[in-house]
């Protein structure tokens, strides 16, 4: 693990508007400063637009889906070399607000996105961002990572540059009220996630430690609250804090096995980003636990999740609590696709490079198995 006598880069959007209402703030920062604005949003986020405030010349992408795809992404950079925004505003969850990043530097760069894949390869920003999360969840907002899927390879291809940050982010929690129960826990899990894993990581750090083990508490505390009542503007405030911090984890430390292990089911099998972290997270802390013992029992603690039995069963509980799926198997998954997606996530050195304990092949072959 590193000490706070290790080397980290931390880098923050430039301006962050936070709290309930804060929506407006969007439209008070670019007025009078950019006339040709492209929103990308998935279809639902399309129709409340109005609420940004916006002046100029609007072009609105409605079809982001969810775990974007190259031609996903190629149908926005062409909307976006027809439009020539100078201000482009991700409107939505991770899928949305990834897909602005790339749509604010690709456009005119004569780069696709197989050449700029990896770290700092993206050509200078052509176009100012602004990043509007309406999830808590992935923390898109306040990092320089864009993910899409090759749909040949099913792979997962990692953008990183800073020529991505935001220039402004703006976290409203009402704009979470209209998220189901379903999609709330999955995505609050997914915000934990972020934060578990970058807590126990390799490359975790003492100066990224206090957001990390602050969004577990935070999610512990508040997602169960909003899973029940989705109205309540604290537990919703509480949430969108945790995916900030957890956002915050993931520019300069990261994830580690628990997403490696659950990016297979969502490129093979569609199953959402947020519902695959629940359905693994239980076994990669299990799994982990051995090599970190004391952070696993700070997380736990976080949680409110008793451990009395085993670490497993606490952290399966939680999540089951929340009303998640647990079992690979109910997603329609094949058994016999199992093996594959092994190797699939093995090959994800990105990520398991950093995970505080080896995983083998076989390792992810038993979790899924065991999740089956």
């Amino acid at each position: 693990m590193l000490t706070s006598s290790s080397s980290i880069t931390l880098i923050r959007p430039r301006a962050i508007e936070f709290g309930p209402g804060s929506v407006s703030k969007v439209g008070e920062w670019m007025a009078g400063r950019f006339q040709r604005i492209l929103v990308v949003a998935d279809a639902f986020n399309s129709k409340r637009v109005d609420l940004l405030g916006l002046s100029g010349k609007v072009t609105i992408f409605a079809e982001v889906r969810p775990e974007p795809d190259i031609p996903n992404l190629e149908a926005l950079l062409a909307v976006a070399e027809a439009a020539d925004p100078d201000l482009v505003i991700g409107f939505g969850g991770g899928s949305a607000m990834d897909l602005a990043k790339l749509a604010a530097v690709l456009p005119g760069s004569g780069c696709r996105i197989t050449d700029v894949v990896g770290v700092e390869r993206v050509p200078a920003k052509q176009a100012a961002l602004v990043q509007v999360p309406t999830t808590s969840g992935t923390g898109s907002e306040a990092g320089t990572r864009a993910l899409v899927t090759d749909p040949v390879t099913k792979n997962k291809l990692a953008v990183q540059s800073s020529h991505m940050l935001a220039d402004l982010a703006v976290i409203d929690p009402e704009l979470t009220l209209t998220l189901p129960a379903q999609v709330t826990a999955a995505t609050g899990v997914d915000a934990m996630a972020h934060c578990v894993e970058a807590f126990t990581s390799r490359r975790a750090h003492v100066s990224i430690d206090m957001y990390a083990i602050e969004g577990v508490r935070l999610v512990g505390k508040y997602l169960k609250r909003a899973v029940v009542d989705g109205s309540d503007m604290e537990a919703r405030s509480g949430l969108s804090l945790a995916s900030l911090y957890g956002g915050y984890c993931l520019g300069p430390v990261n994830t580690t096995s628990g997403h490696a292990v659950a990016y297979p089911l969502g490129t093979r099998h569609h199953i959402a980003h947020g519902a695959a972290n629940a359905l693994i997270f239980p076994h990669t802390l299990a799994f982990n636990a051995p090599a970190v013992p004391e952070k696993t029992a700070e997380i736990l603690s976080a949680l409110n999740a008793p451990w009395h039995t085993s670490v497993f069963d606490a952290a399966y509980d939680f999540c089951h609590g929340l009303g998640c799926e647990m079992k690979l198997s109910q997603f329609a998954v094949p058994r016999s696709d199992l093996p594959a997606m092994a190797d699939e996530a093995h090959a994800i050195r990105r990520l398991l490079d950093n995970n505080p304990r080896d995983m083998s092949r076989d390792d992810i072959l038993t979790i899924y198995e065991a999740a089956y």
